[in-house]
């Protein structure tokens, strides 16, 4: 069954976007993607039984980010089917998917599927560096069939999706990038960061009640400039390694 595909991500370094892709190319049909990262206005969006929309976002200390909530309601459902996709470094999704199942529920969609999978970790990028792999490839193209079938006979069941209500306090972390000499004010952080938390008058400085550590002023500056310089960065990202070595597993719910 072809459906009108809409594919929608929020993807700062990377990995959130080749997530989405590797699961939406296995869907046929007409496609067209929203890119949560860019600044361009998006319009409201009215989608009905004919469409299917898929959703990825990356999980931020549990859940997802606030900055795509106003633009998720930005879709209305009409009965439309919906998958909703977590990708997190390794260590929990503790309620993201939940809370993004929740989201597309009241703006109308029915979830067909959802799942958790693991993707590189941005700030500490050493842990799950090769996620997805392999393996992940190939349960991610099992989910994709699973939801596929499931399209197809039509029944769509009430999912019991892993996470607690109410959902848990997005802790606001005491790290945050921030430019140093290698510095050439190009100020392509500038434009790039998606809250505008670098001045374009001193970009090697960062507004820390504006930053969200979506890291993508790291993976786009050409110097190296800016990273976490602070100490208490080194001894947290040795503590993190340890915490979260043992590989984990996507978790489906289907």
């Amino acid at each position: 069954m072809n459906k009108n595909i809409r594919e929608i991500y929020f993807s700062p370094s990377g990995r959130t976007k080749k997530l989405s892709e590797l699961f939406v190319d296995n869907f046929n049909g007409n496609k067209k993607t929203f890119d949560f990262f860019l600044k361009d206005e998006i319009k409201n969006q009215n989608l009905g039984e004919e469409d299917l929309l898929i959703v990825t976002l990356p999980v931020y200390a549990g859940r997802i980010p606030k900055i795509c909530v106003n633009k998720l309601k930005k879709f209305k459902g009409n009965n439309t089917p919906a998958i909703a996709l977590v990708a997190y470094g390794n260590r929990d999704y503790d309620d993201a998917l939940l809370e993004l199942s929740d989201i597309l529920k009241e703006q109308g969609f029915k979830i067909l599927g959802a799942a958790a999978f693991i993707t590189r970790h941005s700030i500490f990028p050493e842990v799950a560096e090769n996620r997805p792999d392999e393996e992940d490839e190939i349960k991610i193209k099992d989910f994709a069939n699973k939801c596929k079938n499931k399209l197809e006979s039509l029944e769509i069941n009430e999912l019991e999706i892993k996470g607690n209500r109410p959902y848990k306090e997005g802790n606001k972390k005491p790290l945050m990038p921030t430019g140093d000499e290698l510095c050439i004010n190009c100020g392509k952080c500038v434009r790039i960061c998606p809250v505008e938390a670098i001045s374009k008058n001193n970009p090697r400085e960062t507004d820390k009640d504006k930053c969200i550590n979506c890291t993508a002023c790291i993976y786009n500056c050409p110097t190296g400039s800016r990273t976490y310089h602070m100490e208490q960065y080194k001894i947290g990202y040795e503590k993190f390694k340890i915490d979260n070595a043992k590989r984990k597993e996507p978790e489906i719910f289907i």
